[in-house]
């Protein structure tokens, strides 16, 4: 679903109207006024969610002090339970956050939106109806986070992930419990970890796996590339050196380094490769990084191998755990993403995902992409007497592009993927 954010706009009023209306008669009674909402809609914040040029869901605030008021959040019931309503409360609190608030609240009746508002964090005060929830990145680190190119991203990017159950697993297990309730994990005597690698072949969704837990976590996401770090007057050591200080002006914080071996490779003897000396002042901030609480490092590498031995020893990386080739759950998830709304329900998915065994994600949307290509292209220049638009993406096209595309992972990759796994592995 192409669903879309922007900021309130005064055209936006009848569609706002529509959707007060449908709410009062789906039971949802708004606790504020009308007025007030529209009030607000024009001289605080409100942003609304559409597809096409239709309207299908606003939230709407106010700032007291440093407390920002959710005053409405109206869902169109057509789209309800699509992650809609979390997203524009997500929107709503970076556009407040502008303004210095520390807490987003709403009050709501008691037939009112508590599951929404539950799932996106806000903590429920009994018997009051009363929801609230931190927010999580303050204006000061929000213009630091600019100048890092960070970001805060949504919340719902770990339920995106299908399949990949023990991946999934093993992430929420040994990141995410004891990174969210660090109190209970001093309880059993946990060190919540600070570092980890994240290794397998080449498009296998490392980024994506350490974006997820970012969102789980509600955390900041900082990435930076080894390659721009040359760009620095004061050089690549250097330039690493002011990104990781930089950083610990942060409360919490994903920072994600990929393609970590072209700043962690193997050192070599004498004379010293040019890479010697930034492996050297990685080694030295990683421990000074990992004394802070609420923040966690994340590297991922395609060639683990090619990593210097001294970067993986114990005390530096918590875990080094592999991410493969999706399973048959994820395959099927990836490729229905690519599948038109025209063909939904046409395409023989389960098809698909067979065929597309030891495709990457990347592999498949490429295959996706081109099977979409060449269905365009036979109706429009190959169909006889056929009108433009009259045919749509089929299973052919879709086996076509499976077959015609080469996979990015081959069988030597993944049997070297399975020794690294026994020999570096460390879950």
């Amino acid at each position: 679903m192409s669903v879309r954010y922007r900021n309130f706009q005064p055209v936006d009023t009848d569609a706002l109207l529509v959707l007060w209306e449908k709410a009062r008669g789906a039971g949802f009674e708004p606790v504020y006024s009308l007025a007030e909402v529209l009030a607000s809609c024009n001289s605080d914040h409100a942003i609304v969610a559409y597809e096409d040029h239709a309207i299908l869901g606003i939230a709407v605030g106010r700032v007291a002090h440093e407390q920002g008021w959710v005053v409405l959040l109206a869902v169109d019931d057509s789209h309800r339970g699509k992650g809609i309503g979390g997203r524009l409360l997500g929107e709503l609190e970076i556009d407040m956050a502008k303004s210095g608030i520390t807490k987003l609240s709403m009050l709501v009746s008691d037939n009112g939106q508590s599951g929404v508002l539950e799932k996106s964090g806000f903590q429920n005060f009994k018997h009051l109806k009363y929801f609230e929830r931190e927010v999580s990145v303050s204006e000061r680190e929000r213009e630091l986070l600019k100048n890092l190119g960070g970001r805060v991203l949504a919340r719902d990017l770990w339920d995106k992930i299908a399949g990949m159950k023990n991946e999934k697993e093993l992430l929420e297990r040994r990141l995410v419990l004891p990174l969210a309730d660090s109190k209970l994990a001093e309880e059993f005597g946990v060190e919540p970890p600070r570092a980890i690698v994240l290794f397998g072949p080449p498009g296998t969704g490392k980024t994506t796996f350490a974006k997820a837990v970012a969102s789980r976590l509600d955390w900041p996401f900082i990435e930076f590339f080894p390659s721009r770090l040359g760009e620095d007057s004061n050089g690549v050591a250097g330039g690493l050196r002011d990104v990781f200080t930089a950083v610990n002006e942060l409360e919490n914080v994903v920072v994600f380094i990929d393609e970590v071996e072209e700043i962690a490779s193997k050192r070599k003897g004498d004379p010293p490769s040019p890479t010697q000396g930034v492996t050297n002042e990685l080694l030295k901030l990683i421990p000074n990084f990992r004394e802070k609480p609420g923040r966690l490092l994340v590297v991922a590498t395609n060639y683990i191998r090619a990593l210097d031995d001294a970067f993986l020893r114990h005390g530096r990386f918590d875990y080094v755990i592999p991410i493969g080739l999706p399973d048959a759950e994820a395959r099927h998830s990836i490729w229905a993403r690519y599948i038109p709304s025209s063909a939904e329900g046409t395409i023989d998915l389960d098809e698909l995902v067979v065929r597309s065994a030891g495709f990457s994600p990347a592999d498949i949307e490429y295959a996706a992409r081109k099977a979409s290509q060449r269905a365009l292209e036979q109706s429009v220049y190959e169909s006889k007497g056929a009108t433009k638009n009259s045919s749509t993406t089929k299973t052919e096209h879709y086996l076509w592009a499976i077959g015609d595309t080469r996979q990015t992972v081959s069988d030597e990759d993944i049997e070297e993927f399975g020794q690294d796994i026994e020999r570096l592995g460390r879950l």
